[in-house]
């Protein structure tokens, strides 16, 4: 436990440049790097973490009782992907957890004033804070390791603990931090101006038109409309992403509906969920202001991951409920979302699975035949809300070839790509690209037993972050989402014919294609 940490280069985050933490308002904000010998602490830095670890203790229960109730028995050890990339007994759940509780020991349990070292209390230092930055900063709030404790602490949480502490002092990252002031300010991580956001939209109009020869239309700001739609930043700036927004737009103008986007909310990712509460509550309010100002009667949220981790677990009680809003009803099934009745936010693929099983869409499977595919659950949408059937039943019914990874990867059992929870940049990508190695380990089975080449997902991170990953640990496999595959089969009404799919590809013929799907 006493090893002091290095911070070795490719290993660890960039600390937040001080604008953004000025923008948010943040305590004590200052130029500040993780490996700097000295981190320019406030002097009076340990009784501010005492007190904010009392303050927390009393606000959320939860809490109290993970640091009470492990017995060490291990259940978790091995079940967390950057230890099992990097081998560090500290990225074990049960330890990283100890890092918070060792200290909480010293200074909140009758034997651990008594008795100090003999029970596990450790007084804080600079080198344990330093030692709580890089590893819950290794951490990506997966949950993985809480589905195998007997007690079933959430390690997540605890590391949600961690940084909450860690900002307190204005030790913050920039991949963090930067998102969330960009979304203050433009309204989307990535700073797109609402001017360019209109223009971006007006550039996946062109390319609809090019592909299927269907001019649609892309409401922005309309008063009034049914449908208050909201995706990640990522999806009209990035690519893979970027198919994934067409599939989106063609399903919209194909089946009729009455929706706007927003350029105040153009975000569904909640960067403020991987630093504190507050930010948090601030970054999910803008969408429910948003609704309230169109006069909308719900929302339906695109492919992300963060955004409904936030909505499906926090929603209610950071901003809830949302009594403005109607309960969710399908405009084209008449389908009503009973279990969005209180958020009034449907997901994109429990909208789209409900078209299909309806029979109101056409699809033709075979132009997705050359990619032979596999779906990774992303850790936000399958674990923390169970969005496990909606995204398979979608696939076989826009693709012959599917086939899924090794049972222990995949729905609540998946493995994380190694990026997320504010962890998807550059600087730290050794730790990503080990952190990852589980994910990829399945995908390289089943390329080498189906011949899978492409994978399908539902988060923003996932997009951006397991090409490279796939790219160095298993080669020749691509990444898409769900709606990119939805867009290339959908047959729309008036479409001229179709020659490529939507990465201005030629479009599979599916004639030489044997129908394989499981």
């Amino acid at each position: 436990m006493d090893k002091k940490v290095e911070f070795k280069k490719g290993t660890y985050c960039f600390g937040a440049p001080v604008k953004h933490q000025k923008y948010l308002d943040l305590p004590f904000a200052r130029e500040w790097q993780p490996h700097n010998e000295d981190w320019g602490l406030p002097h009076n830095w340990k009784e501010i973490i005492i007190q904010g670890m009392k303050t927390l203790l009393n606000r959320y229960r939860s809490f109290k009782l993970f640091m009470d109730v492990c017995v060490r028995c291990g259940a978790c050890a091995d079940k967390c992907h950057f230890f099992i990339g990097t081998g560090d007994p500290k990225n074990m759940p049960v330890l990283r957890a100890e890092l918070l509780r060792s200290v909480y020991r010293r200074y909140f349990t009758l034997q651990g004033r008594i008795f100090g070292r003999l029970v596990g209390a450790r007084d804080l230092t600079e080198e344990i804070l330093k030692e709580w930055f890089y590893y819950f900063y290794q951490c990506t709030e997966c949950r993985r390791c809480s589905l195998y404790c007997p007690y079933g602490i959430d390690t997540c949480e605890i590391t949600m603990m961690g940084r909450e502490l860690l900002n307190l002092l204005g030790c913050n990252i920039q991949w963090i931090i930067e998102p969330a002031s960009n979304s203050y300010r433009t309204g989307n991580h990535l700073g797109v101006p609402p001017l360019a956001f209109k223009e971006t939209m007006e550039f996946a109009v062109d390319e609809i038109k090019e592909l299927t020869g269907i001019k649609i239309d892309v409401p922005i700001n309309k008063k009034g409309a049914e449908v208050l739609f909201v995706a990640p930043s990522a999806d009209y700036f990035a690519s893979p992403h970027w198919y994934t927004l067409l599939g989106y737009l063609m399903l919209f103008h194909e089946v009729g509906l009455d929706y706007t986007w927003s350029a105040f909310a153009s975000e569904g990712g909640n960067f403020g969920l991987f630093h504190s509460y507050e930010l948090m509550k601030k970054l999910n309010a803008k969408i429910y202001e948003e609704a309230k100002r169109l006069r909308v009667k719900w929302i339906l949220g695109g492919e992300c991951g963060h955004m409904w981790r936030v909505i499906h677990q926090y929603m209610d009680t950071i901003n809830g409920p949302a009594d403005f809003l109607e309960e969710p009803v399908s405009p084209i099934t008449g389908t009503r979302f009973e279990n969005a009745k209180s958020t009034k936010v449907v997901h994109i693929a429990e909208f789209t699975a409900d078209l299909i099983f309806h029979n109101k869409l056409k699809l033709d499977k075979s132009r997705n035949d050359k990619w032979v595919v596999t779906f990774h659950d992303s850790c936000n949408t399958a674990r923390s809300m169970g969005l496990f059937e909606e995204p398979r039943f979608i696939l076989r019914n826009v693709c012959n070839r599917f086939y899924e990874m090794p049972e222990n990867t995949i729905r609540e059992k998946t493995f994380c790509c190694g990026s997320g929870a504010g962890l998807g940049a550059d600087e730290n990508l050794e730790a990503r690209l080990k952190g990852g190695f589980p994910r990829a380990y399945a995908v390289k089975y089943v390329k080498e037993k189906y011949g899978v080449n492409m994978v399908a997902c539902m988060c923003a991170i996932d997009k951006a972050s397991l090409p490279t990953l796939f790219e160095y640990w298993v080669g020749g496999v691509d990444v898409c989402g769900i709606h990119e595959l939805v867009g290339n089969a959908l047959v729309m009404t008036g479409e001229m014919e179709r020659t490529k799919d939507l990465r201005g590809e030629p479009l599979s013929s599916g004639k030489n294609n044997e129908d394989l799907r499981q």
